[in-house]
């Protein structure tokens, strides 16, 4: 029996390597196919959506956040690799009676790494997971990147508009892009056209998820704010912590040299 602890220090017991794992967290499902999981992971989520072959193939079991609980149930999984901000707890509860469920708790850079690291030895994948570890250590070593003394309001919702505040793996993901988050509420407070323009950030980024931002967007913005700087960006880059890291710190690069240039 192999004893692991979740990133909620919850005991999860394996009695052998997980040969039929579901995964409800999309960053953490194309995680585990890049540790090379190609036939254990037997379920995903319909946002699970990288890498694509493996989305068309699998079993969907719902949302992250309305998941089919009597589905999970009938694919007899020995394993289920969930996340305390992107599920709902009552649902996590319940699959707790179905078998074990590891959870994850990301913030930070940090945590996201541990959590890499913690993936790889529940499923015997450890040699690929600390591979996954150093690049994207070493990808965020060369990122380096001053502060420019910006603030920036980061939108993941319009109707009502919402915003990645203090707390968040977002706003750990600007800070290393040098910026000062320009929102002081915790998590993802909603947040009014008065609000906004009063805060007056510098930048505005529009995410691409969970809410599609488009051009027409930045329109909208460009009236209430017409001195600050709005761009569309790349939602899976400053919210997926799973393997997706790897390429994050040459996004976040390529973005903050355009925004110095302009």
């Amino acid at each position: 029996m192999a004893v692991f602890h979740d990133q909620l220090n919850r005991v999860v017991s394996l009695s052998t390597t997980p040969q039929r794992i579901i995964s409800i967290v999309p960053s953490q499902t194309e995680l585990l196919f890049h540790l090379g999981l190609d036939t254990e992971v037997i379920g995903i989520t319909k946002f699970c959506i990288h890498p694509e072959d493996k989305f068309k193939a699998l079993a969907k079991v719902g949302g992250t956040k309305q998941l089919n609980i009597d589905q999970i149930r009938a694919l007899k999984p020995d394993l289920i690799i969930a996340n305390k901000e992107e599920n709902e707890r009552s649902q996590v509860e319940e699959l707790m009676n179905i078998c074990q469920v590891w959870i994850s708790d990301i913030h930070d850079l940090d945590s996201a790494l541990e959590m890499i690291r913690t993936v790889g030895l529940l499923v015997n994948r450890e040699t690929e997971a600390q591979a996954l570890y150093r690049d994207i250590i070493s990808s965020f070593a060369h990122l380096a990147l001053p502060a420019i003394n910006l603030s920036i309001a980061y939108f993941i919702w319009r109707k009502p508009y919402m915003v990645a505040g203090s707390g968040t793996f977002i706003d750990n993901m600007l800070q290393r892009c040098g910026l000062i988050n320009a929102i002081d509420k915790d998590r993802y407070p909603e947040i009014t056209p008065q609000e906004i323009i009063a805060i007056s950030p510098d930048l505005i980024f529009l995410s691409s998820k969970p809410y599609p931002f488009k051009q027409k967007h930045i329109d909208e913005f460009k009236l209430m704010l017409p001195h600050a700087k709005v761009i569309l960006v790349d939602g899976e880059m400053f919210s997926w912590y799973g393997s997706r890291l790897l390429y994050a710190a040459g996004y976040f690069k390529t973005i903050m040299q355009t925004l110095t240039l302009n």
